[in-house]
């Protein structure tokens, strides 16, 4: 079957990624970088001062919330008497996140998938992510122009598996949600999300995939987008 379009999830599904935010050195080296701009931290501080920061964000009234990080990092600032910029606040967020990174790919064929469907219908991103990370990361892959629309759940306050964030695509093109396809590595945020407001959804299995999901909820046990390709172009 031939959609209109193709939602994509991002991390695990098309970037293969790992981070640890809660690794000493990257709250060493961020309490380094925040001292060199007039703000100073011991790490230790630091890392209590954010978690408690993102704990106070406002939330909206929905099914799944998500907070914005940014208002974190400016408010680190803040605490230390530092009033900073937007370029300040983006620079300070993809530093935390290089730094909390140490793999950072894109699974092989992902371009060549990306291209060949949006041959034939609309690509769209949905991510539960943050703004400040992904979009750079999207640039660094080579894939920021590759959606015809991209959805980051920081930038609405909700997230998958939230029915109000998959209605995002469907409100703005005027889309039927049986006409669309969720491709994720999530059975629950990503497939029962979808279907959730009528979507198809095909779910693949990653090394990020949840590890407490039956192996039934995947409709492939292993990363193959070229076998994806084969099947929808």
């Amino acid at each position: 079957m031939k959609y209109d379009a193709y939602c994509f999830d991002l991390y695990g599904t098309l970037i293969d990624i790992r981070t640890d935010e809660s690794d000493p050195a990257l709250w060493a080296a961020l309490a380094a970088r925040y001292s060199a701009e007039g703000a100073s931290w011991t790490a230790s501080a630091l890392q209590a001062a954010y978690q408690e920061e993102a704990g106070r964000q406002p939330v909206k009234d929905t099914a799944c919330p998500e907070i914005d990080l940014a208002p974190v990092f400016a408010a680190l600032y803040r605490r230390r008497g530092i009033e900073p910029s937007a370029a300040q606040i983006a620079e300070t967020a993809w530093f935390f996140r290089r730094k909390s990174t140490s793999r950072l790919r894109l699974y092989a064929g992902v371009k060549e998938l990306l291209a060949a469907l949006r041959a034939q219908g609309k690509v769209i991103l949905l991510s539960n992510a943050q703004h400040l990370f992904t979009m750079p990361e999207l640039k660094r892959l080579g894939i920021d122009t590759a959606f015809d629309r991209i959805y980051i759940s920081s930038d609405y306050g909700c997230k998958k598996p939230d029915p109000a964030f998959f209605a995002l695509p469907l409100n703005e093109f005027g889309l039927l949600p049986e006409r669309c396809l969720m491709i994720g590595n999530d059975p629950y945020c990503d497939a029962d999300g979808a279907r959730s407001v009528g979507m198809d959804a095909w779910c693949i299995r990653t090394a990020i995939s949840p590890q407490d999901a039956a192996p039934d909820r995947f409709d492939q046990l292993r990363m193959n987008l070229k076998a994806l390709q084969n099947r929808l172009c």
